[in-house]
């Protein structure tokens, strides 16, 4: 499945993808949240170890299994639709995480297809914190960033690096960007 209408919002840690989200939502746009931290909230509810500082291949797993269902959750939506990460951010993670990518993910990776223009928010130190979610230092946020950026660009999608501004500043950059992308 080819779905010109998905836009994903990547980069590593503390980029200003969610905010910029949020405000891309405020614009009259469909916006899918981030599956890690919905994983996260929803693990540390049960007491599960399926997050990044437990049971990695399990949070991994997840993660996959998340992003395909947000993306099939779409499938009817015509218009422009952005993802807070996508399904290729699952197999950076395990590389940062150092664990094997099963096949399953790769097969994924052929099927599920987003627009070939991806949104890369860089580390931007000014305004990356850490919280109970956000646990990466600023080099691990800085590796995450360029370990997705050669993983988008090894599946042949093209990087689009959003500029710094503030969210209401980039949220409108990326609208000017994408009419011509569908």
């Amino acid at each position: 499945m080819f779905r010109a209408n998905y836009f994903i919002f990547t980069g590593g840690p503390g980029g200003g993808k969610s905010t910029v989200l949020v405000e891309m939502e405020r614009l009259g746009y469909q916006t899918v949240k981030e599956a890690g931290r919905k994983i996260i909230r929803r693990q540390t509810s049960l007491q599960g170890d399926g997050v990044p500082w437990g049971n990695v291949s399990r949070y991994a797993r997840l993660m996959f299994l998340q992003s395909v269902i947000d993306y099939e959750q779409y499938a009817h939506f015509g218009g422009a639709c952005f993802f807070d990460r996508g399904i290729p951010d699952t197999v950076g993670y395990c590389r940062l995480a150092g664990i094997p990518v099963p096949e399953q993910y790769t097969e994924a990776l052929k099927r599920y297809r987003y627009n070939k223009t991806v949104f890369l928010f860089p580390f931007w130190e000014d305004i990356y914190v850490q919280d109970t979610e956000r646990k990466q230092d600023k080099e691990e946020a800085q590796d995450t960033c360029r370990v997705l950026r050669e993983t988008y660009e090894e599946w042949g999608y093209q990087i689009l690096t959003v500029p710094f501004g503030t969210p209401e500043e980039r949220a409108e950059w990326i609208a000017g960007r994408i009419q011509p992308l569908m």
